[in-house]
């Protein structure tokens, strides 16, 4: 047998063995520390920090800025949003560079006392962070009473003009924290072609404490947690929930020449997130979201949710929605199905103005159905919402910028999808000219009148018409104009595209199925925000602003990734001047700038 000539030299041999790897921490390049140094700046979260701190007695201490850096290189490369791993990561992993632009001391590796005393400043900048931002601050160490834990979470509820304002610029720094790469992203063009679909979802953000004991009469530290219950699910989770809207595309309809792929190709990022007890302000906080987007001049397109949304009231959620521009595309529980009520004569089927005339056998197609027929019709299902579409009311005009359509009698107009006696007594439309019908043509056949659905009237109608003011609204003037909360209760159900119709499932589904892969990027291997392991800080101030960075550095990442394997080209920033943010840093001949201001 013959051995490799490295293998008969031990020598040669040893210095090619594997080496053990080292307990030494990697050092952070400063094109890291620069980077996220820079979003930080840039996204103007420290401008309100800092004004809030300003008046608070006492020393200055150790800067936010440099606790807040220290966390996000923490997520970066330890998927950790813990203090401790932040303190590791300021003390062991930065370069001399990057200690002066964050203002971290010099300390021995081996002084234990000089590690610790670095360890509780940090802490300290947190939590003199926290404080000042809690409507109610509390012992966030032990368990209280439930009736002193009512008291302080009746802050996060009340109408206290202080409460309100701290509540209010929690969330302002939270946006700030969220946005920034949003708004980086769309001035490097990387929204370019999204037509403005967004994807609402609350999700479980599960706490790492007890919830409360009823037997011991003891709150949980998290006093304002409660317990989540996802869509279909009968377990459910103590934490908060977590509204998170994201950046979606619909599916080309089926007479595209692109059917069924994407309308848009951009990065999936996330718009905006809410943190709230489970079960409250579902709905507003949604709208919260949106309404932060306006300055940013996104576009305005459609709206998917579940079923949570559907269930809000109108004045909580579709009106505000619909005032904003965004058309809405959403599911129903199996009670809310088939007909929901009508709205000038016309009927509510669905959501969507129907002709009050439809036959009975249509309009109840979906009356009853189990959520598994809805997921996979049957031929005669799918039969029958076919044939639900000429009875349709037609869109006239609209919908305006805020949210106002005009709806036309499906019989009216001068291509009618239905032929109406009731329709031809009250307007008299005039004949027009004879036409010939070419018969083979099926284009020319399917266009004719004759070939409409005819509109079944009650015989004693036909015997003896009722005059002219007694008929439905939609009978009477064939065109309506119907505004956000005409419908009243009912609006909550009305949308814009035909339910399980095509158009639906070409907006629905994949919108949806974007949502929860979102959703499932940010429960990931790498930063993972359902793991309350990874973000240890007690009380509802401290995860809010956790859960923010968490989804700052998602989107960073979801931009990096999509950069490289979409527009690799676009990866590397040349000027100084026109960097962005979004990828690390550049050097010049002097080796790495500081951050820029």
């Amino acid at each position: 047998m013959t051995f490799p000539r490295t293998w008969r030299d031990a020598e040669k041999a040893r210095r090619r063995r594997p080496r053990p790897v080292t307990d030494a921490p990697a050092e952070i390049p400063d094109s890291k520390v620069g980077q996220v140094d820079f979003l930080l700046r840039r996204c103007g979260a420290l401008d309100l920090i800092d004004a809030e701190l300003a008046g608070r007695p006492g020393p200055g201490g150790l800067p936010v800025r440099t606790v807040l850096v220290g966390v996000l290189l923490a997520l970066h490369y330890h998927a950790s949003a813990n203090l401790a791993d932040a303190c590791r990561v300021l003390l062991d992993q930065l370069s001399p560079t990057a200690r002066a632009w964050l203002n971290v001391p010099e300390i021995e590796p081996d002084d234990p006392w000089a590690r610790n005393a670095f360890c509780q400043r940090v802490y300290r900048s947190f939590d003199r962070l926290t404080t000042a931002l809690d409507p109610a601050r509390t012992d966030r160490r032990r368990r209280l009473p439930l009736a002193d834990a009512t008291v302080h979470a009746a802050a996060w509820e009340g109408d206290d003009a202080e409460h309100v304002r701290r509540r209010d610029l929690l969330q302002q720094i939270s946006n700030r924290l969220v946005l920034v790469t949003v708004r980086l992203a769309h001035r490097r063009g990387l929204f370019k072609g999204w037509q403005g679909d967004v994807g609402a979802d609350t999700t479980a953000f599960p706490a790492w404490h007890h919830p409360q004991s009823d037997r011991r009469g003891l709150a949980s530290v998290e006093i304002t947690a409660g317990w989540h219950f996802s869509g279909g699910s009968t377990e459910g989770v103590f934490g908060h929930s977590a509204t998170l809207l994201a950046a979606v595309s619909r599916r080309h309809p089926a007479n595209h020449p692109a059917a069924g792929t994407r309308v848009s190709r951009h990065p999936q990022l996330i718009l905006g997130a809410v943190l709230d007890s489970p079960g409250k302000r579902v709905g507003p906080n949604a709208v919260h979201t949106l309404q932060a987007l306006v300055p940013l001049g996104l576009p305005v397109g459609l709206l998917a949710a579940d079923r949570a949304y559907t269930d809000q009231t109108t004045e909580h959620f579709q009106l505000h929605v619909r005032r904003l521009g965004y058309q809405l595309a959403l599911d129903y529980k199996q009670d809310q199905r088939g007909i929901q009520g009508s709205h000038l004569g016309a009927a509510l089927v669905d959501g969507t103005l129907t002709c009050p005339l439809m036959p009975e056998n249509l309009a109840n197609a979906t009356t009853g159905i189990d959520d598994k027929t809805v997921r996979d019709p049957d031929e005669t299902l799918r039969q029958r919402l076919a044939a639900r579409e000429p009875y349709f009311l037609k869109r006239k005009q609209g919908p305006d910028r805020h949210g106002t359509v005009r709806l036309q009698c499906p019989a009216a107009g001068p291509s009618p999808s239905v032929t109406c006696p009731r329709f031809n007594r009250a307007h008299r439309p005039q004949a027009g000219p004879p036409t010939v019908v070419d018969l083979t043509s099926a284009r020319s056949t399917a266009a004719h009148l004759a070939a409409k659905p005819s509109i079944q009237i009650a015989p004693a109608e036909r015997l003896q018409p009722p005059p002219t003011k007694d008929l439905p609204r939609i009978c009477r003037k064939p065109t309506i104009t119907v505004r956000p909360g005409d419908l009243g209760k009912l609006d909550k159900l009305r949308q814009d595209r035909p339910y399980l119709g095509p158009a639906w499932r070409d907006v629905y589904k994949p919108m949806r199925a974007h949502n929860e892969a979102v959703n499932g990027r940010a429960k990931g291997h790498h930063i993972n925000i359902a793991d309350p392991k990874k973000r240890l800080a007690h009380g509802r101030v401290a995860q809010t602003i956790l859960l923010a960075l968490m989804i700052l550095m998602i989107n960073l990442r979801t931009i990096q990734d999509w950069l490289r394997t979409t527009s690799p080209e676009l990866t590397a920033t040349n000027a100084i001047e026109d960097y962005d943010g979004l990828t690390p840093a550049p050097a010049d001949f002097n080796g790495l700038p500081p951050p820029p201001d």
